[in-house]
């Protein structure tokens, strides 16, 4: 396994870079954003990963230990081939690939060309709660009600329970004022809430 290579950039050809390790020309693929940040002639140490296939041995480069991770966890999920996890780490940074699992966010990979709605919905599925990035930065306290997920995931369970959209919406507006960071991420707890501010839903259909 090639882990890492630490040589010259001999060349920069859109996703790819030529790096000589000691006489030796390795071909690398990068994402763009990777590849702006190299320099032809100068000196570079890039993280690696060699993926072998019947006809072929590739290697994927990576500035940083979490990219690499991602990378993997990517192509660990069935429908994601390394080119495809490549095309994810050129759209978004790894600290947005987890925070869109972690919201259960899949518009971030539908994106990505070569992955569907079904593969983009495997890939939050199959990584929720496995991806630890190494660098990642401090996570910051979302505001109350800032999740769109949430919030429509709450209305639509109180507008199937009976409750008038508009009613549904102000109950939440509502819980949201005074909702902590932690709560106003929880749809089971932000459901609870808005339940006892709205009370018992009126068969009748008559409006709170």
């Amino acid at each position: 396994m090639i882990s890492a290579l630490r040589g010259t950039v001999l060349s920069l050809s859109g996703g790819t870079a030529v790096i000589d390790v000691g006489g030796v020309g390795f071909s690398v693929a990068v994402t763009p954003r990777h590849a702006l940040g190299l320099r032809t002639g100068s000196e570079t140490t890039v993280l690696t990963t060699l993926i072998v296939r019947e006809d072929s041995l590739s290697l994927f480069g990576f500035p940083d230990q979490d990219s690499l991770d991602i990378f993997s966890a990517l192509v660990g999920v069935t429908g994601v081939g390394p080119k495809s996890a490549l095309g994810v780490l050129a759209e978004v940074t790894p600290s947005e690939v987890a925070s869109a699992v972690a919201r259960e966010d899949d518009a971030v990979f539908r994106k990505v060309s070569g992955i569907g709605p079904k593969t983009a919905k495997l890939i939050v599925v199959s990584l929720a709660g496995k991806l630890a990035l190494r660098h990642a930065p401090a996570p910051e306290e979302p505001a109350a009600g800032t999740s769109p997920v949430v919030r429509g995931n709450v209305e639509r369970a109180l507008i199937g329970l009976g409750y008038p959209e508009r009613s549904a919406t102000a109950a939440l507006d509502e819980v949201l004022e005074s909702a902590s960071a932690a709560d106003a991420g929880n749809v089971q707890t932000l459901l609870r809430l808005a339940l006892a501010v709205l009370g018992p839903a009126k068969n009748s259909g008559g409006a709170r």
